[in-house]
């Protein structure tokens, strides 16, 4: 009879102690969300941990995010610097299509088609 109450006991207090461990583990997982993330840089990598965008500032101070296709060849730059900032869509061939850039001389975009002809744009 002693034996049968002590476990009965036991069970009690290992069920009450599972859902303390439980109620507090719910808890942490809604108050686990960082608010901000601070990083020198950022990577996001693809199944297989080719980087596929990165996000990263450069040692001239230029604040820089970049896209890469499957086969790691950058697609989309996007700059930000001091004195101004550019969007940079590179066609299959890693040549520039669409350049913009924008400085305090003035904007510019530029073209550019499959037969290395420019055509370049400015207000």
């Amino acid at each position: 009879m002693k034996i049968q109450l002590l476990v009965i006991t036991l069970t009690v207090i290992n069920l009450v102690l599972l859902l303390f461990v439980l109620a507090q583990a719910e808890s942490t997982t809604a108050q686990s969300v960082t608010p901000v993330l601070r990083a020198q840089a950022i990577e996001l990598v693809d199944d297989h941990g080719q980087i596929r965008a990165q996000l990263n500032v450069e040692s001239n101070g230029e604040a820089v995010f970049r896209l890469r296709d499957a086969t790691g060849a950058i697609r989309v730059k996007l700059g930000a610097a001091e004195d101004g900032s550019g969007l940079l869509l590179i066609d299959e061939s890693t040549e520039p299509g669409v350049h913009i850039l924008v400085k305090p001389t003035g904007a510019t975009l530029t073209l550019t088609g499959k037969d290395g002809q420019q055509q370049v744009l400015k207000p």
